[in-house]
């Protein structure tokens, strides 16, 4: 039997721990403490109220809220519903925002005030007859009285309740299909990955339009645990809320744990109560760093939204390694023609599901992508990584997140992963350049530490003492900051393919700088 089971779905889950723990505390924001029953009470409320609207079974509902009470309400509604959810990225303008609209057709919108604009100045303007706008001080649906209750859907494990857009940093976004069990399956492998005991406290940055949002919300249901959450990252007052909320748990992606390391220490911080971090993204360096300054257990995870968000985990502190796979799939590594590869071998990340239905049933709308993402029953991730003897899995990062250079494929990660070690670096991150002979170059740009002066003669003198040579950078760029993804990531897109605003180096040896 797999470990995620058909049945309770998501609705019936709620509904069945507000009986058990009606009391007792769900989730903690700001200065509100909202106990199961009260949660299970607002999201019936507004459930009915959707319903009087017109939100039924099928119907495709575009969500537009930071992270807030109203954010949570909405997420489970829709879910009893019955509808199709289409969690929107809260900073999307323009085009990438009328895009989405456009490709997804929503039915209905839910939005906050504060994104109104933004949602009028698109082609596709939501139908004011059909789009709910709320702030914290006025939530969906406030002031409306003697709302009948929607009728309850029939369970449905394999029911798609949303359509979670990728953020498109090679392409157009793709809309991930995620079923109800493949929502439960994201929960408990986090669950099983970070070690959750009764009691614990885990903390929610990241936004609840992400999967690794809505996974801590679900997991709330699963496990006799609460939440803290609050409305977005910030590195200056994390440890603060950890403290605030008496946290157990904290989760990382992207580039937390390399911001959280390069802040200042504080009171907060050393005497936190986290016991766990679980995430992806900690080498071994960063992960030893990060496990005795903040005394606390790092496990590695590794996963994508079209896997269930955790496609393997790694529960015993192997450095290094992302871990082994999860009960339900299988992992192997492909080279570019479809063949299997040997143990050390490094290649494309391959998952295979076990026959518990918890990879996507494809991209909303797009059968071109989904035919694409799948070879028979294997789904290509389109990540690089390799298995060791013990089948234990190594990442070594994304597939088209590489330069070609002089004939030689280079992984920026395995860049970044060296010189983010240099204690002056907060963030690095590698890009291919166009030089004057046109050919593509490597170009690293780097986020100084606040209190450290920019030396590109060092930064080239430690690259070429850790990197072989073929890797080390031809141009070094400093930048004041990089601008992000809500989880943090570097958005590579948005750098400068430049080479005039950059350091390098003459065939000497000495340093150029830039113009």
């Amino acid at each position: 039997m797999f470990p995620v089971p058909e049945q309770p779905t998501i609705y019936d889950l709620l509904k069945l721990v507000a009986g058990k723990r009606g009391s007792k505390t769900y989730l903690r924001y700001k200065d509100c403490s909202l106990s199961f029953s009260e949660l299970a009470r607002s999201v019936d409320d507004l459930a009915g109220f959707l319903y009087a609207q017109g939100i039924n079974e099928g119907t495709k509902v575009a969500v537009m809220l930071p992270n807030s009470l109203n954010a949570v309400f909405t997420f489970f509604s829709l879910i009893r519903l019955g509808a199709l959810q289409i969690p929107v990225n809260i900073n999307l303008r323009a085009e990438p925002l009328d895009y989405l609209f456009l490709h997804s057709k929503p039915d209905f919108v839910i939005a906050d005030n504060q994104y109104r604009v933004a949602l009028e100045k698109i082609q596709a303007t939501p139908d004011p007859e059909h789009t709910f706008w709320c702030d914290e001080n006025e939530p969906i649906g406030s002031g409306v009285e003697n709302i009948a209750d929607s009728p309850v859907i029939e369970p449905d494990p394999d029911r798609i309740v949303s359509i979670m857009y990728t953020s498109g940093t090679t392409g157009p976004p793709k809309g991930v299909m995620v079923t109800d069990k493949m929502h439960r399956a994201c929960a408990y492998s986090s669950a099983i990955v970070a070690d959750v005991q009764a009691g614990d406290c885990l903390y929610l940055w990241e936004p609840v339009y992400h999967i690794t949002g809505t996974e801590v919300l679900i997991l709330a249901l699963m496990y006799n645990v609460s939440i803290g959450m609050t409305a977005r990252f910030s590195a200056s007052q994390f440890w603060s809320d950890v403290k605030k909320y008496q946290a157990t748990h904290i989760h990382y992606v992207g580039g937390i744990l390399q911001i959280l390391l390069r802040q200042p220490a504080t009171d907060a911080e050393f005497n936190n109560t986290v016991r766990v971090a679980w995430g992806g993204g900690a080498p071994t360096g960063l992960w030893e760093a990060v496990a005795d300054r903040f005394q606390l257990t790092i496990r590695e995870n590794y996963g994508m939204t079209e896997t269930s968000s955790l496609t393997t985990f790694n529960t015993d502190g192997k450095l290094g390694s992302v871990g082994r796979s999860a009960p339900y799939f299988e992992v192997s590594i492909f080279d570019e023609t479809g063949n299997s590869l040997p143990t050390g071998h490094s290649g494309e990340i391959w998952v295979k599901d076990r026959g518990a239905r918890l990879i996507t049933p494809g991209y909303f709308e797009n059968s071109t992508e989904t035919s694409r993402a799948f070879f028979g029953d294997w789904f290509r991730t389109g990540d690089m990584g390799y298995l060791d003897e013990d089948n234990y899995l190594y990442y070594t990062g994304r597939l088209k997140d590489s330069v070609r250079r002089r004939g030689e494929n280079i992984s920026a990660w395995e860049i970044e992963r060296v010189v983010s070690q240099l204690d002056y670096v907060e963030e690095c991150a590698l890009i291919g350049v166009i030089d004057e002979l046109e050919d593509e170059e490597l170009k690293l740009c780097i986020k100084i530490v606040t209190y450290h002066k920019p030396d590109p003669a060092a930064v080239f003198k430690y690259c070429d003492e850790k990197l072989p040579k073929f890797q080390v950078p031809r141009y070094i760029n400093f930048v004041n900051e990089f601008e992000k993804t809500d989880t943090q990531r570097i958005k590579k897109e948005r750098l400068s393919r430049r080479i005039d605003d950059s350091f390098t180096r003459d065939p000497d040896g000495r340093l150029i700088c830039p113009e």
